[in-house]
């Protein structure tokens, strides 16, 4: 039987620690689907298929890695992709307490699911795609908080802007 898990998230942006999770968790599973929330109640910065776009880049040459969007209950997706763990990040002690909650859910809804956390690098431990999102609004470097790909292309953005 194949491990397969599943890492949600918004990802809006895609940082660098997101990034730094799913390489570490490469060679724990058989594959890994980045699995791109959709939820309703929140306001999205960038556009789903622009998140797709940029994270299917940064794993172009990675055969283990799948990414979608999706709807719903993620522990109702992972059992459409038989995935068993539903992979996650911690920056710190405030994302720990967050992400068990939801992991005792999780398990509530579905035994069979493990959610396996991975403790990101200290380096990482202020990155937020929050953060991100403020720095583009107001115009700031955020090429230390993203993979290269989303960064050059918001800063050709950013760029071509303050040209017109």
């Amino acid at each position: 039987m194949k491990r397969i898990a599943v890492f949600p998230g918004s990802f809006d942006p895609f940082t660098v620690g997101h990034e730094y999770i799913v390489k570490r968790a490469l060679p724990l599973f058989d594959k890994i689907i980045i699995a791109i929330g959709h939820n309703a109640s929140k306001a999205n910065y960038f556009p789903e298929s622009q998140r797709l776009e940029w994270i299917e880049k940064i794993f172009i040459n990675e055969t283990k890695v799948e990414v979608v969007i999706y709807d719903g209950i993620t522990v109702d997706f992972c059992k459409s992709k038989n995935a068993k763990f539903i992979l996650r990040g911690l920056r710190n002690s405030t994302d720990f307490e967050y992400e068990r909650g939801i992991g005792q859910v999780n398990k509530a809804l579905w035994q069979t699911i493990e959610t396996v956390y991975l403790l990101t690098l200290p380096e990482h431990t202020a990155i937020s795609s929050s953060i991100v999102r403020e720095l583009v609004t107001y115009g700031g470097n955020i090429r230390k908080f993203v993979p290269k790909i989303i960064a050059d292309e918001l800063m050709k953005k950013k760029e071509k802007k303050e040209r017109q």
